[in-house]
């Protein structure tokens, strides 16, 4: 009998398979020689994992209930053609279910000629093995290679990307990664620190010792404006000379002069430390000097305290028909309301404000004209300003309103100085010592004792310490209101807090208490 025997294992299930042969040679395609009857018995065994292992995951715990598992035999070998029995070899197998049969039943059927028995290519039994080694393994493609879709974009980029930054302000954008890949020179003409060093090694050099000794090291490294810092810094040092010198060694440097900045600063400090006269022919220079050197002059005058050269200058600029900046006419102003046996002067600077179109005045240069108009007694000036103010689109800054509130507290309006408090109020601007000050006097001449102990009470929790008026003021409606008890604790925190009580405060509290005496029966 001959038997054919099958080296590669199909089945996934650990049991015994009974083969049988046809008759014929004794000898199978192995070469081994077999008895006449004999049965072979083979146990097969999957390739693959241990079947006593765990299950995956997938398995133990399905999506969908499993649908009645399909036989590999009838997956694979449905509806297959029966070929050849001489090309072929042939597998049966033996029902797993079934324990009662006999070798007769078995090979009986083995010897029927084309019955059951199911024929396999080569190729096919490659690829039914290849299922229990593992995964198959796939050609590249569109599953494998699939692209990823793109993540879905922030709020931030969907806005309309801006236009590139100009070259020439890249400083200003990124100035700390720039700063590292600019040259020595360009890191060191602008740089304050430098400009200002460069001005304490030259305040230390001998009485002796000109300029340049200092200067030429740093020739290179210098650009036109440069020096300009470091003159106004020998301004402030109190060396009008030194200043004086550098101007003169900028000139002789063909790649920093002409520069109107270093001029303007140098005429600045000259100015200022009255080491500067007015040219005689005033009225040309003025037609013919650029704005910004009759600027610098006019500060430098105003600094230095020459008021009168400084008005003789503007006064010149305006016949020439030359404009000059509305700060230096707020300064000017600022100083004049200072002293008033000059008030008279500040008059026609005020008139040539009113008359300017483009008035340009910062914040400081229009509270300090506020507060000259208020001591000139011009408080429609005051209330014009501020509606300026507002109207350009700026808002006011605690000393403004404070100094509105003390312009109509002054005109007896105090019904329109508290709608500035509200004002305030609703900007949510805090106030400081002097607006707590002025609020708490208009609530006192409005009568007004909730508010005034509120506003004293406010004052405290922002950490002010109250002055001599303020108590002074607390003291008046205590004693408007007859509140004797209040009064006497005023005194006593004016004594703690290292005042002394003028003479009126301590006769009025001496009134206080008589009263109080004689509006008490005697028992």
């Amino acid at each position: 009998m001959g038997i054919v025997l099958l080296t590669r294992s199909i089945c996934p299930f650990s049991e015994t398979r009974v083969l049988h042969g046809v008759e014929g040679s004794s000898k199978n395609v192995l070469g081994v020689s077999f008895p006449n009857t004999c049965r072979l018995v083979l146990r097969a065994q999957t390739r693959g994992r241990n079947n006593r292992s765990k299950e995956p995951k997938n398995l133990r715990y399905p999506r969908r209930p499993k649908l009645p598992r399909e036989s590999v035999t009838d997956r694979f070998w449905k509806d297959k053609p029966p070929t050849d029995q001489n090309e072929t070899r042939d597998l049966v197998y033996e029902d797993p279910m079934v324990d009662n049969f006999d070798d007769t039943d078995t090979e009986g059927e083995g010897e029927q000629e084309g019955g059951d028995n199911i024929v396999w290519d080569p190729d096919e039994i490659e690829a039914i093995s290849s299922l229990f080694r593992g995964r198959i393994p796939q050609k590249p493609g569109k599953l494998l290679n699939r692209e990823r879709p793109l993540p879905l974009r922030l709020p931030s980029k969907i806005r309309p990307i801006g236009f590139p930054t100009p070259k020439k302000h890249v400083r200003m954008t990124s100035s700390a990664a720039v700063s590292s890949r600019q040259t020595f020179s360009k890191r060191v003409y602008k740089n304050p620190s430098f400009l200002v060093d460069l001005a304490k090694e030259i305040r230390r050099l001998p009485s002796d010792e000109d300029v340049s000794t200092v200067l030429n090291k740093w020739s290179a490294f210098l650009r036109k404006g440069s020096l300009s810092l470091t003159v106004r810094e020998l301004g402030h040092m109190g060396l009008p000379k030194r200043a004086l010198e550098t101007f003169n060694w900028a000139r002789t440097q063909p790649h920093l002069f002409p520069d109107d900045r270093i001029l303007a600063s140098t005429v600045e400090v000259l100015a200022r430390n009255r080491d500067l006269k007015l040219p005689s022919a005033l009225e040309e220079f003025t037609s013919f000097g650029s704005r910004s050197v009759i600027e610098a002059m006019v500060r430098g005058f105003i600094k230095g305290g020459h008021l009168i050269e400084a008005r003789k200058l503007i006064l010149s600029a305006k016949a020439g028909k030359r404009t000059l900046d509305s700060g230096i006419y707020a300064k000017l102003i600022l100083e004049l309301g200072k002293n008033p046996d000059k008030h008279i002067r500040v008059l026609p600077l005020l008139e040539e404000l009113g008359e300017r179109d483009d008035l340009n005045l910062n914040q400081q240069g229009c509270t300090s004209i506020m507060k000259v108009c208020i001591r000139l007694g011009k408080f429609d000036i005051v209330e014009i300003l501020f509606n300026w103010y507002k109207q350009s689109g700026q808002d006011p800054s605690v000393v403004m309103y404070t100094t509105v509130i003390h312009s109509r507290f002054c005109q007896e309006k105090y019904r329109e100085a508290l709608l500035v408090v509200w004002e305030m109020e609703g900007a949510n601007c805090l106030f400081d010592l002097p607006a707590y000050r002025v609020v708490i006097k208009l609530f006192v001449a409005l009568n007004d004792l909730p508010r005034t102990v509120r506003y004293f009470s406010k004052l405290k929790e922002a950490g002010f310490s109250p002055t001599y008026d303020i108590y002074r003021n607390l003291f008046t409606i205590y004693m408007v209101s007859g509140r004797v008890a209040k009064c006497k604790e005023v005194c006593k925190e004016v004594e703690m807090a290292g005042f002394v009580l003028d003479k009126q405060i301590k006769s009025q509290l001496l009134q206080l208490e008589s009263l109080a005496r004689s509006a008490v029966p005697d028992v």
